[in-house]
């Protein structure tokens, strides 16, 4: 017996007559977190964790049908128990837990085994079987810790200030910029986009503390400006309005910047490997956890990562999606929100 099915519209549960993360419209329509790649719109009705109801309603539309689930509740639909558990990919993000007749099966969305300080930290689900991201399922591909990261890109800014340099953080503006916010409070003034300050509101009267930011006018000064830290998202890195900058420098935070010749970044001034994603030994150690016996990997070197896993001993099966890249689709997210009024 097997619990979903890998169809034209996503990934589906027969059993229990729904979709988790449907690629098209569909009547009833799990979904994993806020990211544009894993909810779309269109869809009767939503089912997400309590924080993402918010989120999808700010960034797709407040008239969605959504019902919640807090994390380890459980509800049945057509005798299929569903239940979220947290996946530390940013606030909000949910595995999926389904169990029908004593099968259980995790499709785990997006995950990060590390805990950021801002996300309910990973939590490994036991399953018989479970869908895998494998966005960066190489072995190029490991983290430092945060904290290192975190402290490069201080004594970045410090050194772009004592040198009358503007500081300028590339970072997607759900998940990385709060998480940037997070951790770089105090060291100087942040100043964020207006996407992300959207966002910030919405999370923040949703119960979750983030550090005090400032949001981006026409009324601050170039000199203001370079004093601080600004975070903008992808779609602003090559506008006219950072390069009308005092001496802007940009810094792209990305778990991509581990390879630094990555194409899409050739042009940014420094380069942070920060990723709200598993890195390789974080992939295998998630996947060990659950116990699976069969691993479904989706989302970035899919053919690379599964061929591992076979060779390795535990039987995996590549699966195509129809949006494989998170980045690439969140880019396209932010340029709809990127509108930043000029002075």
């Amino acid at each position: 017996m097997s619990l979903i099915e890998f169809t034209k519209r996503g990934i589906y549960c027969k059993q229990g007559d729904f979709y988790i993360d449907p690629w098209w419209p569909v009547d009833y329509a799990v979904t994993t977190h806020g990211h544009s790649d894993h909810v779309r719109f269109g869809n009767k009705h939503y089912l997400c964790q309590t924080l993402t109801k918010p989120i999808i309603k700010r960034r797709i539309s407040e008239d969605l049908s959504v019902d919640t689930l807090d994390y380890g509740k459980h509800i049945k639909r057509n005798g299929v128990d569903i239940s979220f558990f947290p996946a530390g990919h940013i606030i909000g993000s949910a595995q999926v837990r389904l169990e029908y007749k004593g099968e259980v099966c995790v499709v785990s969305g997006d995950y990060k085994i590390e805990a950021d300080g801002i996300s309910d930290p990973f939590e490994p689900v036991k399953c018989h079987s479970f869908v895998s991201e494998s966005t960066f399922g190489l072995p190029v591909y490991k983290w430092q810790k945060q904290d290192v990261v975190f402290n490069g890109i201080k004594n970045w800014v410090n050194d772009n200030i004592k040198q009358q340099k503007t500081s300028v953080l590339i970072a997607y503006s759900l998940g990385k910029a709060q998480r940037l916010i997070k951790n770089l409070a105090g060291s100087a003034p942040i100043y964020v986009h207006n996407s992300i300050a959207n966002l910030n509101e919405v999370i923040i009267n949703a119960g979750v503390n983030l550090p005090e930011t400032i949001r981006i006018t026409p009324a601050h000064t170039k000199d203001e400006l370079q004093q601080g830290i600004l975070i903008v998202p992808p779609a602003m890195r090559d506008s006219k309005w950072i390069k009308s900058l005092n001496h802007p420098v940009t810094g792209i935070c990305s778990g991509w910047m581990q390879v630094r010749a990555h194409r899409r970044w050739q042009s940014a001034d420094a380069g942070f490997a920060l990723s709200d994603h598993a890195d390789w030994p974080g992939l295998l150690e998630a996947i060990s956890a659950t116990g699976a016996e069969k691993v479904y990997v989706t989302h970035g070197f899919t053919a690379a990562f599964s061929r591992y896993l076979n060779d390795n001993g535990l039987s995996s099966v590549e699966v195509t999606t129809k949006f494989g890249q998170e980045d690439d689709e969140e880019n396209k997210a932010d340029l709809a929100e990127a509108q930043i009024n000029k002075s």
